[in-house]
């Protein structure tokens, strides 16, 4: 069973230092400005997808929810991540299309 695309491009933008993890390093590229995309595992507690959520709408940044954190740290490398956040615009849109499309 090969994995959805959006999970390869995830990996892809990750080996292109596009891609950073962790709820306040997420919120301060939000805050920056920098963050293109936030992903947000379905998992996540309900105080960090609130403050994530928040932060998402406020600045105007797509907000993304996908499977769970050990999933979501895997594509990346890293251990279990509940929250992503993608620097790069091209990334960013694809990613999108390819979420909204699954």
């Amino acid at each position: 069973m090969s994995q959805p695309k959006w999970m390869s491009l995830l990996g892809l933008a990750t080996r292109a230092g596009k891609v950073i993890s962790g709820e306040e390093l997420v919120i301060k590229e939000v805050r920056n400005g920098k963050a293109k995309l936030v992903l947000l595992a379905e998992d996540a507690s309900e105080n960090t997808a609130k403050k994530i959520t928040d932060k998402s709408l406020h600045y105007g940044i797509p907000l993304r929810r996908v499977t769970d954190r050990y999933t979501l740290g895997h594509l990346i490398g890293k251990e279990a991540r509940v929250t992503i956040a993608v620097l790069d615009p091209g990334f960013a849109k694809k990613l999108i299309t390819l979420l909204d499309e699954s």
